[in-house]
Parts: C-alpha cells; structure tokens; sequence
C-alpha cells in the first residue's frame, strides 16, 4: 500500500472518529458522552503521531521528543483547566 493511501485511509478514520464524536454528544447522556468524546480524541491522537507524523519509521529519539512533547503539551492543558475550574 502507498504512502498516499495510507494518508487517505488515515484521513478517512479521523472523519469517521470526528462523526462519532459528534453523535455521541448528541445522543448520549453527558457522563457516556464525555468518555466517548475522550476515547475518540485518544485514537485521533495516536493516529496523527503515528502516521501523520511518520514516527512508526523513525528513529528512538525522534519518538522520545514527540513522546515528551505530547506530554508537555496534556501538562500545561492540565494546568490551564486546574486554574479555569478552580476560580
């Protein structure tokens, strides 16, 4: 299968993951719907590192820098939700 497939069919997966996310805030209640937004957000996630990215072809220190932003990046969403609830 061709780089540009692959592209393509990942593509195709984050429409259809973004579809379900949309639906389960419509139909489900709110507790179901946050944990199916969240699954979803997950997997968009992984795909894009691991295929947009192109880090499941690099080497061992490009994934630790990615790894350590991604990381870097959910901290500081962490911190900035902590301090908007608690005020």
């Amino acid at each position: 299968m061709g780089a540009v497939a692959v592209l393509f069919l990942t593509w195709i997966c984050l429409l259809v993951l973004l579809a379900i996310s949309v639906t389960s805030v419509v139909l489900l209640s709110l507790p179901w719907s946050l944990v199916a937004v969240g699954v979803c957000a997950l997997c968009m996630i992984l795909l894009i590192i691991i295929l947009f990215m192109d880090l499941r072809n690099s080497r061992g220190l490009t994934r630790v820098y990615a790894t350590g932003a991604v990381l870097w990046l959910a901290f500081l969403i962490t911190l900035t939700l902590m301090d908007y609830l608690h005020r």
